[in-house]
């Protein structure tokens, strides 16, 4: 990410979210040279990672799909210039007046959750004199080496249908007039390094879709979700994700029937190394035994420190002076708003410029007006 020339930021009121587009075209490049590599690889965008509307016009334009999780997020797909039929839109919750817009919007795909939705969904489209196209989240019993917190495909998930009750819902689906199945969905969890991980959910799928051709059950999709992980720890040297490895790795192991196709739904990997949230030192502040540097951001801002110990690589972009160990804080009244502990920073002052790397995907769409505080503004063209 180039952050070199920091007087693109003069006169920009901090904390905001700075997006490096010539990076974000080199990802969205370089997922799409994977995914022509084989016959009917669709990847589609999960917004819920970043709905800068910027952002999200500059992946538009790659012909990439978009996977949404709410109908605020149809509508903002749909204001970025996503076409409707590259819409999936999954969740767990969805509201009445959700699935209606996806449903007058002639969305590509619901992915279903549970018996009761299907039968809303149904209804719904009854009433409307259409017909909607679903398919089916089931929960592969698949654990991730990732944080518990966004672990989604372990039987213990409130995600999905479970394995057992596969052909039933399948089938239940076929006798609705107004429901149209095609495939099935599977998601694991977020922030997913390792290989082996993807590789045991392609040969749960390859199960699955084994049992649903013994009775006679045909799918025309299979979707793997997503969950590709990105290098927070040195995001300087791995810019751009795994993609060649992951793509690969369903190619090699996923056996698919004559005529499906595979479908991604990739958030993080799109737009986390292409942003960084920029923040200025308003205090440095020497305590008993530690030294403060105080910003102006807070968890408000980032929440992923505070809600998932996460860690961000932070650096000081207007100090070449020697190192100083810090913790970096943030000004909300909570003792979780802090950023890192005890990190190298180049000599900190008051009005120095802070970045906190890798911000593009779960920053700015989870920062909240806690403490009545201004949401952060993000900008790609500086």
């Amino acid at each position: 990410m180039n952050l070199s020339n920091t007087d693109k930021f003069n006169g920009i009121r901090t904390p905001f979210y700075y997006y490096d587009t010539d990076l974000l075209r080199k990802t969205l490049q370089t997922i799409n040279e994977e995914t022509q590599k084989y016959d009917n690889y669709h990847v589609h965008y999960a917004v819920k990672a970043n709905a800068n509307l910027d952002v999200l016009s500059i992946i538009n334009e790659y012909g990439i799909g978009i996977d949404c999780v709410s109908g605020g997020e149809v509508e903002q797909a749909l204001r970025a210039g996503f076409p409707a039929d590259k819409i999936v839109f999954a969740g767990v919750g969805k509201s009445d007046w959700e699935i209606e817009l996806g449903i007058d919007k002639n969305i590509f795909c619901f992915n279903v959750e549970s018996i009761p939705e299907l039968e809303v969904i149904n209804e719904i489209a009854a009433r409307k004199g259409k017909t909607a196209n679903v398919c089916f989240r089931i929960n592969p019993n698949v654990g991730a080496h990732t944080h518990s917190n966004i672990t989604t495909g372990l039987a213990e998930n409130k995600f999905g249908i479970a394995m057992e009750d596969m052909e039933k819902v399948i089938l239940l689906a076929k006798t609705m007039n107004n429901i149209a199945f095609k495939g099935i969905h599977f998601h694991i969890g977020s922030q997913i390094l390792d290989m082996g991980d993807f590789e045991a959910l392609a040969n749960r799928i390859n199960e699955l879709q084994d049992r649903l051709e013994a009775t006679g059950l045909k799918v025309e999709i299979v979707n793997v979700g997503g969950g590709l992980g990105i290098d927070y720890d040195n995001p300087q040297d791995n810019p751009v994700p795994d993609f060649k490895s992951y793509f690969e790795t369903y190619h090699k192991l996923l056996k698919l029937r004559e005529g499906q196709s595979v479908h991604f739904e990739l958030g993080r990997a799109v737009v986390g190394q292409c942003g960084a949230l920029i923040t200025k030192v308003n205090y440095v502040k020497q305590g008993s035994v530690k030294k403060f540097v105080i910003v102006d951001a807070g968890m408000t801002d980032l929440i992923r420190p505070a809600l998932y110990d996460a860690h961000h690589k932070i650096v000081n972009l207007t100090s070449d002076a020697p190192e100083e160990t810090y913790d970096v804080v943030g000004p909300i009244c909570e003792s979780s708003d802090v950023f890192d502990k005890d990190i190298k920073l180049n000599g900190t002052k008051r009005g120095d410029l802070i970045a906190m790397l890798s911000a593009g995907a779960y920053g700015e769409i989870m920062a909240s007006g806690y403490n009545c505080r201004q949401l952060p503004k993000g900008y790609t063209n500086l």
